[in-house]
């Protein structure tokens, strides 16, 4: 495809980028007109942190997100990100204590406040597992301690690096596997809600093995979708596994970063990105990515260096975290993440680098023809791929293509539209389910023109499989043009 021809189909394109846009709730985006704003400035999921807030709050955001949706008519995803099981320590007589440099600082067992040289760890599972010369890193690893000794009651260590400690700190575990169950009592709670909500999406958090899937897998029922958020080393030893288990990864460099040197943390995002794409399934890159705007209207050169890196490297989607939860500028946060992604998928070096990444197609029909749609879209002036589907199934095969064009989503499932809304260059559309080859051209032009991916004169490419609504069995492509009474013709 041509530089104009790249031009025009991002013109057609309403969004005008593929790269997508999750932003996290808050009480920054209470008001309902707040997360209007969002949406329109170019959020297309809205992440719900169940760590903070009660559910009935949680209950109407989601509610508020869903009548964005019925308003817009444009299906939105919703992430319930799940707390996970989060190593903290007791608490201290005078609320914290100061920890020295280099001196020594005890874990233990005892049901007792802290003082500058112990406090209590109240999980009994460290105790005996961590060994001479592990680490313990306190407060996002602003505390360093160096195990010098761990018994059944204690763990010595050696403070590499010291300071101020205070109540219920986390506590991270780089240098071990820890055996506790990736659900904790809350998070079992806190996903019965979200399924009871139809949340779109499940993120389970600090997973270290695939077996941490099972459990969320089979309280989850048949409903959502799961994303395996890798925040620890343990989790990138087992990462082929854990991606297998999963419907999706988050490279969480927030706790990644702590359990990892600093500089570790780029090329391993380069790989989880890489390892998932090649899987065919979505990815999103989160924490931090424009963290000064939680207080400033604009974001530092690194920033936006960092969240164009991500969309070079074809990532599914960007995060904003606290930026829209609790920050001062959450639309503006949004703004220019939107206008970050958009830049950088207008550079003609854009679709060479996302592709350089091999994802060579699996030997069946359907990635045959996803892999197909790729190359006319390169050759043929394509407006959009029109995709028929009920599970999504082919919706990510063409997704893990990265084609020049953008993706028409057409399903008569509500929660395969929502579900894909955070997919790679999909735009998700309810419609009727289709019994005929001239029904599903006729629909494809119509829903194309529709909602602005085609005009008169442009082509579309159609992807469906016959006989209609069987799942898997995508075997059909189709080149037509659409013409500019289309819509008329057919009736609207």
């Amino acid at each position: 495809m041509t530089k104009n021809d790249t031009q025009r189909s991002q013109h057609l394109d309403p969004r005008g980028r593929k790269t997508k846009i999750l932003a996290t709730t808050g009480p920054a985006t209470s008001d309902p007109e707040v997360l209007r704003q969002l949406f329109k400035a170019g959020v297309d999921a809205f992440r719900v942190n169940m760590s903070h807030g009660e559910h009935t709050i949680h209950a109407e955001t989601i509610a508020n997100i869903r009548a964005l949706e019925s308003e817009f008519r444009r299906p939105i995803a919703i992430f319930c990100d799940l707390q996970g099981p989060k190593l903290r320590v007791g608490k201290f007589k005078d609320g914290k204590a100061v920890i020295r440099h280099s001196g020594h600082f005890t874990l233990d067992r005892k049901d007792e406040p802290g003082d500058e040289t112990r406090v209590q760890l109240p999980h009994p599972e460290l105790f005996g597992l961590l060994e001479k010369g592990q680490r313990l890193l306190i407060n996002d690893g602003k505390i360093r301690l160096r195990v010098i000794r761990a018994d059944e009651d204690e763990i010595l260590c050696s403070a590499e690096v010291g300071g101020v400690i205070s109540d219920r700190k986390g506590v991270n575990v780089p240098d071990a596997e820890i055996p506790i169950p990736a659900l904790t009592e809350k998070d079992r709670k806190d996903l019965a809600f979200a399924v009871e909500q139809k949340a779109d999406w499940i993120g389970l958090s600090f997973v270290q093995r695939p077996e941490d899937l099972a459990e969320a897998r089979r309280l989850m029922g048949d409903y959502g979708a799961l994303c395996a958020k890798i925040e620890k080393p343990m989790a990138v030893r087992r990462l082929g596994e854990i991606l297998e288990a999963s419907d999706g990864i988050m490279v969480a460099r927030g706790d990644l970063g702590v359990e990892l040197d600093p500089e570790e943390v780029p090329p391993l995002q380069k790989h989880i990105v890489n390892v998932t794409r090649a899987a065919g399934k979505p990815v999103i890159v989160a924490t931090q990515m424009l963290e000064s705007m939680i207080e400033s209207p604009t974001p530092t050169r690194a920033e936006v260096s960092d969240v164009a890196n991500a969309v070079y490297d074809g990532a599914d989607a960007v995060m904003l975290s606290a930026e829209t939860a609790a920050g001062d500028w959450p639309v503006e946060a949004v703004t220019i993440m939107h206008r970050i992604a958009r830049q950088v998928e207008r550079d003609d070096a854009y679709l060479p680098r996302v592709r350089f990444l091999d994802t060579p197609p699996d030997p069946t029909t359907a990635d045959a023809l996803s892999h197909a749609c790729m190359t006319i879209a390169d050759t043929v002036p394509i407006a959009a791929i029109t995709v028929f589907t009920g599970s999504g199934s082919t919706a990510r095969r063409v997704a893990r293509e990265r084609p020049s064009v953008p993706m028409l989503v057409l399903t008569p499932s509500e929660r395969t539209a929502r579900r894909v809304a955070l997919l790679w260059g999909a735009a998700p559309v309810m419609t009727k389910d289709i019994g005929s080859f001239e029904e599903m051209i006729g629909k494809g032009k119509r829903m194309a023109l529709r909602h602005g991916f085609a005009e008169g004169g442009t082509k579309l490419i159609a992807l469906a499989g016959v006989p209609f609504g069987t799942p898997g069995s995508t075997n059909l492509l189709h080149v037509v043009t659409v013409a500019g009474d289309e819509l008329d013709k057919h009736g609207g």
